[in-house]
């Protein structure tokens, strides 16, 4: 399961996505630099033509090819979440809808160019193949790409696609949203056709309902970064933790509800899935910086690291850190009374560095590189106080 959602004024765009996968898989955000096409290029299951690439920075489970989010270079942001459709999901290994994520932004230098990579790309290769570590688990994706000026939604079903434009807001989660509002797609379905005859209907939609109602709310509202960061946290009842807001923190949920209001945007399902990374970008509209906060593990556990892309600070990668991370979503899981105690450390210290951050707004890049390197050292400061 995955939120995405973006919002677009005339001073730019905010995209935000919350990665929610195995509690046991590691997420690392990493960057990569532009390249020259090889010929062919291997992504997850398959090998398939290459083409240059453009420098990205991408959210990567560790096992993968490819990313559940990122930017590039180019100020252009891709995220991805899970759809239930009703296809036979039991054909060929192809493209996964973490490598289609990864292909868009290192071929595409806009959202308009995105969707025409995107949706050729599953054109020519469709989907197929789990992306699951430990389980033979494939699905189709839908997409949200956005840059500084519009974005789309992209939603699938094997070869088969629908998009709709956006210039104001858009938010996803697991479900098919597009209803007859879709602009463009691959000819599968009729003009006026809802994509909601791709939904398989034994899954309840109300799983990602509650997270829609949240994340839609925030992308209509022309949120700050820590606006999104405040959505990202959401357990269900009030929107808190905006960086050096200083908000008293909501826990976990105790349970599942019959209505699966269990299920919320700041994943918690022990056991099964947890949020593992979380980004907000902003995308200026012509040039300037493109800035971005990383946040590793859980949202309510964790601390969102601001950076310039395409140059993330190495501690982003670490997995030792990742790790640390996780195993603090482990204790609070466990004992939700501890989340207070562990945001009493981790408060100061984002908003420490969210504030560091501002200071250089468009400051030299070893002024950048040097705040990088600081913030692997504050960040063991605070998880050794806090015992992990």
């Amino acid at each position: 399961m995955c939120d995405t959602f973006a919002s677009v004024s005339s001073a730019g765009s905010l995209f935000a996505k919350n990665s929610d996968r195995s509690p046991t898989e590691p997420q690392i955000i990493e960057a990569h630099p532009a390249r020259r096409s090889a010929g062919m290029v291997r992504t997850q299951y398959i090998e398939i033509p290459d083409a240059d690439a453009c420098a990205v920075v991408l959210s990567r489970p560790t096992w993968l090819w490819g990313a559940e989010h990122g930017v590039n270079e180019h100020g252009l942001a891709v995220g991805n979440e899970r759809v239930y459709s009703s296809r036979d999901l039991s054909g060929p290994e192809a493209l996964i809808g973490m490598d289609l994520v990864r292909l868009t932004l290192e071929r595409a230098g806009s959202a308009d160019e995105g969707i025409e990579v995107l949706t050729g790309l599953l054109t020519r290769h469709g989907q197929g193949g789990s992306g699951d570590a430990d389980h033979d688990d494939p699905y189709d994706s839908s997409f949200l790409l956005v840059d500084g000026r519009r974005g789309w939604v992209v939603e699938t079903s094997g070869h088969d696609w629908v998009a709709a434009p956006f210039t104001d807001h858009a938010a996803i989660s697991n479900r098919y949203t597009l209803g007859t509002e879709w602009t463009r797609s691959s000819g599968a379905l009729a003009d006026g056709r809802s994509v909601e005859v791709w939904h398989q209907e034994s899954v309840d939609t109300r799983l990602a309902d509650h997270r829609l109602a949240a994340t839609t709310v925030c992308s209509a509202a022309s949120p700050t970064p820590a606006d999104a960061v405040a959505t990202q946290r959401f357990h269900g009842t009030v929107v808190w933790g905006a960086p050096g807001r200083g908000d008293r923190p909501e826990p976990p949920p105790s349970e599942l509800g019959d209505d699966l209001s269990g299920v919320t945007v700041c994943m918690h399902i022990p056991g099964y899935q947890a949020t593992t990374a979380s980004m907000v970008c902003s995308l200026p509209v012509d040039g300037g910086s493109i800035r971005a906060w990383a946040c590793l593990g859980s949202p309510c556990c964790g601390v969102y690291v601001p950076f310039v892309v395409p140059d993330p600070p190495a501690v982003l990668r670490d997995p030792v850190v990742v790790g640390r991370f996780a195993a603090l979503r482990e204790r609070v899981e466990t004992d939700h009374g501890l989340l207070d105690g562990a945001r009493r450390v981790l408060d100061p210290l984002e908003a420490e560095l969210w504030d560091e951050a501002d200071s250089l707004a468009d400051g030299s890049h070893d002024r950048w590189e040097a705040f990088a390197d600081r913030c692997g050292s504050r960040l063991d400061v605070a998880l050794t106080v806090l015992g992990v």
